[in-house]
């Protein structure tokens, strides 16, 4: 018995030193640093529009992207450079896209709130409070219909559950789950609060998974700030999701450490105390600490990611700060299909 649960156990370390966690790592480094960049630059005034960063989030969208296969594909609210530079987008381009020049990802008109890079699967971020939620629906069955395995991915945060949008997307993802024609699986990125107004005020049922369950869409809470959790439940219902065409929600319950919005300073809605009991589980934090564990991942090796990605978000803003800004015409192409 000894020598199977050393053997287990061994198993268990060999799976957590894989490769792939190093670089999820480097990965949430690297999100964190790019999100810190944009909040200097938005008070600078180089970034125009709003702005919505993803601190303290980071966990949810690693976990779950890292599982992805490439030609699945994402869709997610206005919070979404993460979930773009998590899926291969480049982040100088990302950069000058806030910064609204003619280099961005979308060509420097839709800023912060619309990045979209299909290269890379993702099919956007959107200003429209869970506006997506169809479209992602809607999405997913064409993949079904087109004969593939592919699946969809569609984040949304526990606001946007109080809209209609919301009710018709999972109501036809379950009715088309009957036939197995909805391979998507719905993100819940429960951050305890719709702007100021936290879960217990905005919804009668704090319970957001069960709220899913009435559409007879599965679905089950996990921690947010913990990307193993994350990522171990993502592989299984990635998995299902893919065989059997039918869909899937998580609610990840996480925390976001910046405001709701870079205009968000004062945030009258919370305590600092509060922002500051949750900071003892930043998901970077825990991530390394398991891997200096279990792993012997050194302080000189988290160094080195650091000033990696420091260097590269200081490319992003240079390539941002020297690009053109966009030619007068361009407001009127891609608007209308030829």
């Amino acid at each position: 018995m000894a020598k199977q649960e050393t053997e287990s156990a061994a198993a268990v370390i060999d799976a957590v030193c894989a490769p792939d966690w190093t670089e999820i790592l480097r990965q949430m480094i690297l999100v964190r640093r790019f999100e810190e960049a944009t909040e200097r630059e938005f008070r600078r005034g180089k970034i125009g529009g709003y702005l919505h960063v993803y601190i303290g989030q980071e966990a949810v969208a690693s976990g779950i992207i890292s599982a992805l296969r490439k030609g699945d594909i994402l869709f997610t609210g206005y919070r979404d450079h993460a979930h773009a530079l998590m899926l291969g987008s480049d982040p100088g381009r990302v950069m000058a896209e806030l910064f609204g020049k003619s280099t961005g990802i979308s060509k420097g008109k839709g800023g912060s709130m619309h990045l979209f890079d299909v290269e890379h699967g993702f099919y956007g971020g959107y200003g429209i409070v869970g506006g997506h939620l169809t479209l992602a629906t809607g999405a997913a069955y064409a993949l079904r219909y087109q004969g593939t395995d592919r699946i969809t991915v569609c984040y949304f945060g526990d606001g946007a559950m109080n809209i209609g949008p919301f009710h018709e997307a999972m109501n036809m993802a379950g009715l088309w789950g009957h036939e197995g024609m909805a391979p998507i699986i719905f993100i819940i990125e429960n951050n305890g609060y719709a702007m100021g107004t936290s879960v217990e005020r905005h919804s009668a049922l704090t319970d957001l998974a069960a709220r899913v369950r009435a559409y007879d869409i599965p679905s089950e809470k996990v921690d947010g700030q913990d990307v193993f959790a994350v990522r171990g439940v993502a592989e299984r219902v990635i998995r299902q999701v893919r065989e059997n065409g039918t869909p899937y929600c998580i609610e990840a319950v996480t925390y976001r450490f910046s405001g709701h919005g870079a205009a968000d300073i004062l945030q009258p809605y919370r305590s600092k105390e509060e922002v500051e009991q949750h900071k003892h589980r930043d998901p970077i934090v825990i991530l390394r600490n398991r891997l200096s564990e279990l792993c012997g991942l050194k302080d000189d090796d988290v160094k080195r990611m650091e000033d990696a990605a420091a260097e590269e978000v200081a490319r992003a803003l240079k390539f941002a700060e020297e690009s053109p800004q966009p030619e007068a015409d361009e407001l009127y192409r891609d608007v209308v299909a030829e």
